[in-house]
Parts: structure tokens; C-alpha cells; sequence
């Protein structure tokens, strides 16, 4: 008698439970995070309300809900008097995007009769008879506010999880993680490197096609010819204690820089490939290799001169459209390929 009345019990346990282990089976059978979920049921903002309606030419509140919430995977009931059966209660003051609210006929009602989507901030989406798809405002709208009855949260949807890269290893001198050895300039870059010409940003970064200013490409020439930093200050807006202020003021005394005006060099201004040009041929001294080099931007432009000594030595290069672009801006890239040409020419 005693294990027959243990097994009816354990029955009537398995029975009263199952229900429920059923309804959060079958919310739980996809996932979607709330941003995702919202920005679809936001689409169909507008459709009209249709009685019994659960497709996007009419939805009733309990389809509307029903067909976003399938679109990903995810299975609820029909009817919003059932839907507020599953997932898991929460607060009003516990609120999160993608839960689903529920509302009464009246005030004070706990009888379901509507349901919308939690979007934040107090607002909901639903299916409403008067304007079809839209979002109201939980708390201050005057119809939905007292109507309130509570929340439910299903477990599937859920924001995606943040995977934290492991940090990156320095690399050896003249290896960058965003300079490959089939990058066109990587010989350049690598050498410069190993010489200290050059250097990159923190843990192994290069930035090759990040556009080089005054300040670096006096430091780069320096180094390459193999002068030592002066200290003082040539330039009024380059102090003393400025980090490139040792090679602008070396740079500066062997003629090999001007400034820009008004005792001023514009340290962090952009270099232009012109300029680099001036620098380079006075760096090293050049002449003119060839009389047959020519660019068609470069007609009576200031640095004619440089440029042509520089192209006809081989250390830059024109574009395929016969130009040179001397106010282009240069790269690192560029920078360094230039420098690199010029001292194992």
C-alpha cells in the first residue's frame, strides 16, 4: 500500500510539473539578444490591428508577439493570457529590453487581455485597435499605465556574451603586427627598425598608412644621416621639452628643415610629399641623375627642383597618371621607403 501511494504521488508531481517545464522548453528553444529583437519588431511599425491577425498584413497583440518571438526561434503560446503563463517574473522596477509586458481589460484588472515588448526606457511595442503597431509609454500613458499587471522574461533572450582577446605579445624589433612580409613596403619598414630610425606604436604597431608629421619626418632624417638631437628650441612652437625637439633643432641647424613662417615649424602638421623631397635632397645632397623626369603637377611648383633630384635618383616614385601629387600627404609607409632608398642607395 505504502509503494503504491509513493508512486501515486511521485505521478501527481511529474504531472503538475510538466506544464511548466514545457513552456520554458519551448521559449527557450532559440536566442536572440534585446537590441535584436526589438529593432525586428520595430519594423513593422504601423501595420494595422486585425482581430485574430498573426501576419505582417494584420496583427493582434498575441500574434504580433508570437510572430517576432518565432522569427528567431524562439516558440510561445498564442493567446497573451497564456503567454503571461511562461518565461519568468519580473519586476516593473526590474524591467529590461525584450521582456514582455502585460496588460488588463481595466484598472486594477489581473485578467490578461493585452501584451506588448519592453523596448526601454518605459516604452513598449504592441499591436494596438487604434494604431495598429505602435510604442507607448508604460508609466505616463493614461490607457496603458494603470492597466499594468506585470512582466515576463524568457531566459533565450539574452544579450551576446563579451569575448575579451587575449593581449597581444610584443614582437621582435622590425615586426609589426599590421605590416605583413608581403606588404610593399616591408623590407623598408623592417630595416628601418633594426637600424632605430624608425619606430612603431605600442605592442608591435606600425600604422603604415597613417600620414607622417613635421616632427616625426625630422626625427626620421636625422637618425638616417646620423645627427645627434641639440637641445633648445629653434621654433616657437617647439619647446624645449618637446620629445622630437633634439632632432628639429639638429635638423634645423644643418639646413636640412625650414619652418613654416613667423619663427613657427607646425610640428604636428601633416608633411607633404613635397617637402619630404626638400628634406631629403638636402639630407643628401643630391643632383639630378636624369633631365628626362617630369610630372605634369610639377610645373613651376616651389619644389620642382627637390622633386625632380628625388625622382631621378630613384628614392620616389610618380603616380601611373604622370603626376607626383607634391601635396599629398605622405605615409609611414612612403617615409620610409624614402629614407631606406636614400642610405642604401
Amino acid at each position: 500500500m505504502k509503494k503504491r501511494l509513493i508512486v501515486m504521488m511521485i505521478a501527481v508531481l511529474i504531472f503538475t510539473a510538466s506544464p511548466f517545464m514545457s513552456n520554458e522548453a519551448k521559449a527557450a528553444s532559440g536566442t536572440v539578444t534585446p537590441d535584436d529583437l526589438i529593432a525586428y519588431a520595430k519594423k513593422f511599425t504601423g501595420v494595422p490591428y486585425k482581430w485574430g491577425g498573426t501576419t505582417p498584413s494584420g496583427f493582434d497583440c498575441s500574434g504580433y508577439l508570437q510572430y517576432v518571438f518565432n522569427h528567431f526561434g524562439i516558440s510561445i503560446p498564442r493567446v497573451s493570457a497564456d503567454q503571461y503563463k511562461t518565461g519568468t517574473w519580473v519586476s516593473k522596477s526590474n524591467l529590461k529590453k525584450g521582456d514582455m509586458v502585460f496588460f488588463g481589460a481595466s484598472s486594477g484588472s489581473t485578467k490578461v487581455t493585452h501584451a506588448g515588448i519592453y523596448v526601454g526606457n518605459g516604452g513598449f511595442i504592441s499591436a494596438t485597435s487604434s494604431k495598429g503597431i505602435a510604442t507607448e509609454n508604460i508609466n505616463t500613458n493614461p490607457y496603458w499605465a494603470p492597466r499594468y499587471i506585470g512582466a515576463k522574461r524568457y531566459s533565450s533572450v539574452k544579450e551576446a556574451p563579451i569575448t575579451v582577446s587575449a593581449p597581444k605579445k610584443q614582437l621582435p624589433i622590425g615586426q609589426y603586427y599590421d605590416v605583413s612580409t608581403g606588404f610593399w613596403a616591408y623590407g623598408a619598414i623592417k630595416d628601418l627598425s633594426a637600424r632605430g630610425i624608425i619606430t612603431g606604436y605600442d605592442v608591435s604597431v606600425f600604422k603604415p598608412q597613417n600620414a607622417v608629421n613635421r616632427a616625426e619626418a625630422a626625427t626620421m632624417i636625422s637618425k638616417a644621416i646620423g645627427l645627434k638631437p641639440i637641445s633648445g628650441s629653434a621654433f616657437s612652437d617647439v619647446s624645449s621639452t618637446y620629445w622630437a625637439a633634439g632632432y628639429i633643432n639638429a635638423a634645423k641647424r644643418a639646413g636640412i628643415i625650414d619652418g613654416r613662417g613667423n619663427g613657427k615649424y607646425a610640428p604636428t602638421a601633416k608633411v607633404t610629399r613635397a617637402e619630404i623631397s626638400a628634406m631629403l635632397t638636402r639630407a643628401f645632397t643630391m643632383k639630378a641623375s636624369s633631365t628626362s623626369v617630369s610630372f605634369k603637377d610639377m610645373k613651376g611648383h616651389w619644389a620642382e627642383a627637390s622633386v625632380i633630384k628625388v625622382a631621378s635618383n630613384k628614392l620616389a616614385t610618380g603616380y601611373n597618371d604622370g603626376t607626383f601629387k607634391p601635396d599629398s600627404n605622405a605615409t609611414r609607409a612612403e617615409m620610409a621607403t624614402f629614407i631606406h632608398r636614400a642610405i642604401t642607395k
